[in-house]
């Protein structure tokens, strides 16, 4: 028998038992005790958190034109050294992915830069070819804009009504973003609050819901409030962030741009509601959406909406781990398992036959610095809070990132069910 390539030694898993976990061909071979005979690799686990690693449904890697922003390279790189492996790119890119030649073009942006796996949504508007996005791979279609935001024309109910149905025919997912947007002056964190206030998600997550006609999988992107994740819980799969979660706009001076993202920050009191919802969240994903400094200090009105957030995703959640205020059950499953499932790819995992991609964590948070992070934009809202950053992530069992340096791995390209060479 050929010998494992890589062995993972001491491993804890969530039941307390200690395991050895033998990885062959990028899957789990065996997970048990003392496991034996020659690996090409063999890593002691020893008072480390070992975690599946994590798939985040809700990326804007940039690239193309909009590489000031971000790129590929600098993205996945960002991914991986926040304990994500696979990451599900956005269609309002420049141009956006609404054509088939489009898509083909992402993808291969995607394979030549990318570190880690990767997947890449169709864009949903009033001519979007649906079957042919399908047959060319899309993973899911979305996000679907309910509402305007950046580089995201909104769809009307007259259109969204069809085109679930046309994915719907397909058998696919349809990811919304869902919101409402008023009148009014645009002009610091409240105000963009009241414009794209709670009680217009919430009836814009209504409203979608009425335009599903055909029972369409619905998939409802960052929900920012307790009220709209219970609403959208009982139409379908609920997303949420972690800066919906950690971050309030009392954190921040009125007008500061950093804070500006589509939903909004809500007020602190909303903040801390959105946790008594913990248990309806489907999935954490970032919408990691970085813009380049110079944009973010535009004036208020002006500036761009998104944060990135790809690379403290996770270690948000583990410091929030160690703090005992959520389990690490539910972290594996929030942000590995869960969306693995959604998308229909094969969950990473300590079975044997799951996909041999993991997270090594130690056991203390640091205060995340801007300045060591990764993504081509140089800033981060989370300034400051505690983390526990990975210190080593597998891929595919091969070490991709290790105490701060990548190596190359064998990456993959996950298309949709629909995908026809």
């Amino acid at each position: 028998m050929t010998a494992p390539a890589l062995v993972l030694r001491n491993v804890l898993l969530l039941g307390g038992r200690t395991a050895d976990i033998t990885v062959q061909e990028g899957k789990v071979l065996h997970t048990g005790a003392g496991a034996s005979g020659k690996a090409d690799r063999t890593i002691d686990c020893n008072g480390l958190y070992v975690l599946p690693a994590a798939v985040d449904m809700h990326v804007h890697m940039r690239g193309g034109p909009q590489s000031a922003k971000e790129d590929w390279a600098t993205g996945s790189r960002s991914a991986l050294a926040g304990g994500v492996t696979v990451v599900l790119d956005q269609p309002n890119t420049i141009p956006p992915i609404i054509t088939p030649g489009v898509l083909g073009a992402r993808i291969l942006e995607g394979k030549t830069h990318s570190l880690c796996n990767f997947a890449i949504n169709s864009g949903v508007t009033h001519d979007t070819p649906i079957r042919s996005m399908w047959r060319a791979g899309a993973m899911a279609f979305g996000e679907t804009f309910f509402a305007p935001s950046s580089y995201g024309k909104a769809i009307t109910p007259g259109e969204l009504e069809p085109a679930l149905g046309e994915i719907s025919a397909c058998g696919a997912l349809a990811t919304i973003h869902a919101e409402e947007v008023g009148q009014g002056d645009d002009s610091d964190l409240a105000s963009h609050d009241r414009i794209r206030s709670a009680a217009g998600e919430l009836r814009a997550v209504g409203e979608v819901g009425r335009c599903n006609t055909t029972g369409c999988r619905l998939h409802f992107c960052h929900m920012s409030t307790r009220d709209s994740v219970l609403a959208a819980s009982a139409l379908g799969s609920v997303e949420v962030t972690p800066h919906h979660l950690f971050l309030s706009r009392e954190d921040f001076v009125e007008a500061e741009t950093l804070g500006k993202v589509n939903p909004p920050l809500r007020s602190e009191d909303e903040r801390k509601k959105l946790w008594e919802a913990w248990d309806k969240i489907t999935v954490v994903a970032s919408d990691h959406a970085p813009h380049t400094p110079a944009e973010k200090q535009a004036v208020f009105k002006d500036a761009p909406a998104g944060i990135p957030g790809v690379e403290t995703m996770l270690p948000l959640l583990m410091a929030a781990v160690l703090e005992k205020r959520i389990s690490l059950s539910d972290v594996i499953r929030k942000t590995s398992h869960a969306p693995a499932e959604l998308l229909g790819i094969r969950c990473a995992g300590f079975n044997p036959g799951d996909r041999a991609d993991f997270t090594l964590y130690p056991k203390n948070a640091v205060s995340i610095d801007p300045d060591s992070l990764h993504s081509k934009c140089g800033f981060s809202p989370y300034s400051g809070l505690p983390a526990i950053f990975p210190r080593m992530v597998i891929l595919g069992g091969e070490v991709v990132y290790d105490m701060g340096e990548f190596t190359r791995g064998s990456p993959q390209w996950f298309a949709g069910k629909g995908y026809c060479p």
